[in-house]
């Protein structure tokens, strides 16, 4: 399942959760929404992982918890520490990220 923040709590969802995958986004970003689907798709696959959709624009003080400067930017967060980001439209890519960080 995905949550999408509807406060800027990342920080929090981060703490309280051992893996956290945020997708940030934007309303107006066409890759943001065609990468939405296979977002939701990989979280179905990794049920342990806590998957996020966070408003870059909404929520600056979630976007400070990675370096975000171009959107869709992936980011892994791991016992409460930052681990990685990618900035892709490419599922490929974003496929290795999540798994990457959900089998450690």
């Amino acid at each position: 399942m995905v949550e999408t923040l509807d406060q800027d709590n990342l920080a929090e969802l981060v703490s309280e959760n051992e893996t956290v995958v945020v997708q940030y986004m934007a309303s107006w970003c066409g890759n943001c929404r065609v990468m939405k689907p296979k977002f939701k798709k990989l979280a179905q696959e990794h049920e342990a992982a806590k998957f996020v959709l966070v408003d870059a624009e909404k929520f600056p003080d979630s976007r400070k918890l990675a370096t975000v400067d171009n959107l869709p930017t992936f980011a892994t967060f791991k016992n409460g520490s930052f681990v990685g980001q990618e900035q892709t439209n490419k599922f490929d890519v974003l496929k290795n990220l999540v798994n990457e960080i959900t089998s450690n």
